[in-house]
Order: C-alpha cells, then sequence, then structure tokens
C-alpha cells in the first residue's frame, strides 16, 4: 500500500531539517535533497521495524499545511 505523507524542511544554520508531521519524525542533512532523502530512509526503517500498533499510535491522520497571514509589531 502506498500513503502520501507530509514533510516539512526548513534550514537550521549550515544544515536542513526534515520532519514528518504525520509520524512525528525527523532527519537532517547538509542538502534539502539529502534531509528528505534521509528522511525518506528513516520513514522506511520505522515502517519496516515498527509494530501496526506503534505505528498506529505514531500516525497523526489528517495533517494538513496552511499558510497563515500574521501582523508584526
Amino acid at each position: 500500500m502506498t500513503r502520501k505523507l507530509t514533510a516539512v524542511t526548513e534550514q537550521e544554520g549550515s544544515m536542513f531539517v526534515s520532519l514528518c508531521i504525520e509520524l512525528d519524525i525527523a532527519s537532517q542533512g547538509a542538502t534539502e535533497e539529502e534531509a528528505l532523502s534521509n528522511l525518506n530512509e528513516a520513514v522506511g526503517l520505522l515502517i519496516e521495524e515498527a509494530s501496526d500498533e506503534e505505528i498506529q499510535s505514531r500516525l497523526q491522520e489528517g495533517a494538513q499545511v496552511a499558510s497563515l497571514e500574521v501582523e508584526f509589531a
């Protein structure tokens, strides 16, 4: 079964950090592409090694990404 998950990547200092929102797993890399690749690997390892119960307990269904517009003083 294939499932689409959400990844958010941001630069922290000289590194990039990627987070899978639905599974609360993060990884990092020297580039955005490397961080995403490492995250993909980490998610794959979780799915291979974790029990169905652990995956279901971590899985946050229906995660959404939205932009917010706020005013700063």
